[in-house]
């Protein structure tokens, strides 16, 4: 799959504009940002990439901002060294864990140590979402568990969920990059009790779940979120992550209007991860 790399710099520079301008063009289908002096770099799916709706956001500032766009596609093949080169470094988060890449020598040590083949920008740690999710895996019981990880990216989150003693794992992505990409790094980590499905809500039928992790967009959190809670076992835990802090309410609002019980979120630059309990 081939990616939409967008710089953007803008004059004069305002930090709650970048904050801004991530948050709009995450609701577009932006995956992943990095963060420059003069503005950040924001990546994208070529196939999901519409320049008319990327112009509407940056349109609304024009009056007061002077901004400079340049745009480059990275091919599917160069994508690993675009990253490695440019942006996956070895990565610790809550002194536990440490992520990195095959080709890193030198790295921290933790607790628990993940290696992810660099194949894509979300799903390294890197992103805000991801690390807030893997700070809740951390912090909670996973012996025993059954997991299901939706919008699995790399497969990261159920990687650790294993390392932390889950009996078993289900990993979801409609992204088919995602799902060869969710397979080999659980193969690079000698992991084997994940199932790596290609697809959407629409696959859960039968099985369900102790935890379940859901690191999406806000509008599919809000369309599916019913059916990942008929897929939860009682007392079973849903972390959702994905949107940002004003979209707490709607997710809140939803999950409580669904019989869920509100159990504390994280958050990071502007992004959330929100933990929910099902008590019936």
């Amino acid at each position: 799959m081939d990616y939409n790399k967008i710089t953007i710099n803008f004059t004069p520079f305002q930090e709650w504009l970048r904050d801004v301008l991530t948050a709009q063009l995450g609701e577009i289908g932006f995956e992943s940002f990095v963060e420059t002096e003069t503005g950040f770099e924001a990546f994208i799916a070529t196939r999901n990439y519409n320049h008319q709706s990327f112009n509407l956001v940056l349109n609304e500032f024009q009056e007061d901002f002077t901004f400079t766009v340049s745009n480059e596609i990275i091919k599917s093949k160069n994508w690993n060294e675009v990253w490695e080169k440019n942006y996956f470094k070895p990565l610790v988060i809550a002194d536990k864990c440490v992520i990195r890449a095959p080709f890193h020598t030198d790295y921290p040590k933790a607790k628990y140590e993940i290696i992810i083949e660099p194949n894509m920008a979300f799903g390294t740690g890197n992103h805000e979402t991801t690390s807030l999710v893997i700070e809740s895996i951390l912090e909670n019981n996973m012996e025993g568990k059954s997991v299901l990880d939706m919008g699995c990216g790399t497969g990261i989150l159920g990687i650790l969920a294993s390392m932390k003693g889950a009996k078993k794992i289900t990993a979801i992505d409609i992204d088919e990059w995602s799902f060869n990409g969710a397979k080999e790094n659980a193969a690079l980590n000698n992991i084997k009790n994940i199932n790596v499905k290609l697809g959407d809500a629409s696959l859960l039928v039968i099985e369900k779940y102790d935890v379940i992790f859901a690191n999406i967009h806000k509008n599919v959190l809000l369309n599916d979120m019913q059916t990942y809670i008929e897929n939860l076992q009682k007392n079973g835990m849903l972390i959702m992550s994905g949107f940002y802090t004003d979209d707490i309410t709607d997710i809140k609002t939803k999950a409580e209007s669904l019989g869920m019980k509100d159990a504390g979120f994280k958050s990071k630059n502007n992004w959330v991860a929100h933990s929910f309990q099902k008590d019936f």
